[in-house]
């Protein structure tokens, strides 16, 4: 192995994480892996083919590699190592196209939740329910995600913490902040309630209905922020045939552009309007 296709440190983070230059490729790289770090100076090679690297990942954003940098310094090194493992599996089971403030956001809130559990602070998770009907995927990983926790630290991780992993894991993915989906999922939740309460029931939770009305309105508002537009060749029909549905629908257009500040078209209002009519249809049977 030739030394022009070293690893050349730029700097130590930690006996366990070092920043470094791939000189075949010149990016600057995050390795990590058991004593990397210890006893190495700045200008120091690494061989590419090292045994004790375990993780490579690039953070071309400045600004989250600094946060990265920092966060290394002030917390646990086992909960830096967990978060790479975990972002791994993201990256081999869903997509390598992740979002790289997830290497700084992850372990920030894997620690602050071993931190809360410690103290027995409790985790509230008004959204438990959404998250898993609305992520599936993200949410299976994210229960491997608590086992792994849970076999690293001897400590049990609640349901709701999954859900909160599963957020993060899903802001990677789709390159929504966790803050954005939080508001999404509540403002579905919201809406929910809007037509429950217009028919008067509660749909149960584990119910096809109310799966295919959150997933639905999940759509919609992505579709609203994406600024992606549809058209609906029914429109006329469904203003004249389901006067009760389309009210509804304009209502929770209404809601939508109160808390999100988007403009739902009519096209868009009368294909929320067909779901809400079949949704009558199923209720009353």
């Amino acid at each position: 192995m030739s030394k022009n296709q070293d690893y050349n440190i730029i700097r130590i983070l930690s006996n366990n994480v070092i920043l470094v230059n791939d000189s075949a490729t010149n990016a600057e790289l995050i390795l990590l892996g058991k004593g990397l770090g210890f006893g190495q100076k700045t200008g120091h090679s690494v061989p590419r083919n090292d045994v004790r690297i375990e993780k490579r990942f690039r953070m071309d954003n400045e600004d989250h590699l600094e946060q990265y940098q920092s966060l290394v310094s002030q917390i646990d090194q086992t909960v830096i190592e967990l978060a790479a493992e975990i972002i791994s599996w993201i990256s081999e089971e869903i997509t390598s196209d992740i979002n790289q403030s997830i290497h700084v956001a992850l372990p920030d809130h894997i620690q602050f939740a071993l931190q809360r559990i410690e103290n027995n602070m409790e985790i509230v998770n008004p959204f438990l329910f959404e998250i898993q009907a609305l992520y599936q995927k993200e949410y299976l990983l994210a229960e491997r995600a608590g086992n792994l926790i849970e076999d690293t630290f001897k400590i049990h991780i609640p349901e709701s913490e999954i859900g909160f992993l599963a957020l993060h894991i899903h802001s990677a993915i789709s390159n929504i902040p966790v803050a954005q989906t939080v508001k999404h999922t509540t403002l579905i939740r919201e809406m929910v309630d809007a037509v429950e309460k217009r028919l008067n029931l509660k749909l149960a939770q584990d119910s096809l209905s109310h799966s295919r009305t959150i997933t639905h309105f999940r759509f919609v508002l992505e579709r609203l922020v994406e600024g992606k537009t549809i058209t609906n060749p029914l429109l006329d029909r469904v203003k004249s045939m389901l006067p009760e549905a389309y009210q509804l629908a304009e209502e929770l257009a209404e809601l939508i552009t109160e808390k999100l500040g988007v403009t739902v078209s009519e096209d868009e209002i009368g294909y929320m309007a067909m779901h809400l009519f079949r949704l009558f249809q199923l209720v009353k049977d």
